[in-house]
């Protein structure tokens, strides 16, 4: 998906340029409520990235440029309060779906083409909110360490009865943790910011 055909809930219209979407991406990150103060350096870091003119985007595998924009989409069922999390093949820990924002793509298109590509079906937003919750700025680990990855955190609405597809390829495994067995197990096997993004969907959703 070009930027030419981003197009978002019918509200942005088409894209023009490559700066207007610059533009879009530093004012969801700028409108994102900071859970804590590691979150508001995260979102201060991301900022300051895209205000220098940096490139946002990745154009070549693993990690030029080394740092990049990546969308996580995090699938919830809220009403049995559980998180679809996927073994993930290279990062070797328990993740959200997602994937890097293709060269002047609008990060919710990411959301939108990668849980087809990735879980076979088509994205819902949860409560039709398709802004970031939650924004993250790390160094990678896993079989392609180095690189860092700045990564909006958006929220989808899923069900635990559902079969999920998922892509062989991308990942070992999916399955559903309950919101419970995220906090009390040891956060060295998710993302490392996972925690605290399961503090924050519980804040959001009370």
């Amino acid at each position: 998906m070009t930027l030419f055909e981003a197009c978002t809930n019918g509200t942005l219209g088409i894209m023009t340029d490559s700066q207007q979407i610059r533009e879009i991406i530093r004012e969801h990150i700028a409108d994102i409520n900071p859970l804590d103060d590691v979150e508001q350096n995260h979102a201060g870091d991301a900022l300051a990235w895209i205000d220098a003119g940096s490139p946002l985007f990745r154009i070549e595998r693993p990690d030029k440029p080394p740092k990049h924009l990546v969308a996580y989409f995090v699938m919830i069922d809220p009403d049995h309060r559980s998180v679809l999390l996927a073994d993930h093949v290279n990062a070797q820990l328990w993740l959200p779906s997602g994937g890097h924002v293709e060269p002047d793509e609008h990060p919710v298109q990411t959301v939108k083409r990668e849980s087809r590509e990735e879980l076979g079906r088509d994205a819902v937003f949860l409560r039709g909110v398709e802004r970031p919750l939650f924004v993250t700025v790390n160094q990678t680990g896993g079989l392609t360490p180095g690189h860092t990855d700045v990564s909006l955190w958006y929220v989808l609405r899923g069900n635990v009865h559902d079969y999920v597809h998922f892509d062989r390829r991308e990942f070992n495994d999916v399955t559903w943790f309950t919101f419970d067995e995220v906090l009390g197990s040891d956060p060295a096997i998710f993302d490392r910011n996972m925690h605290r993004f399961m503090r924050k969907l519980n804040v959001w959703l009370n």
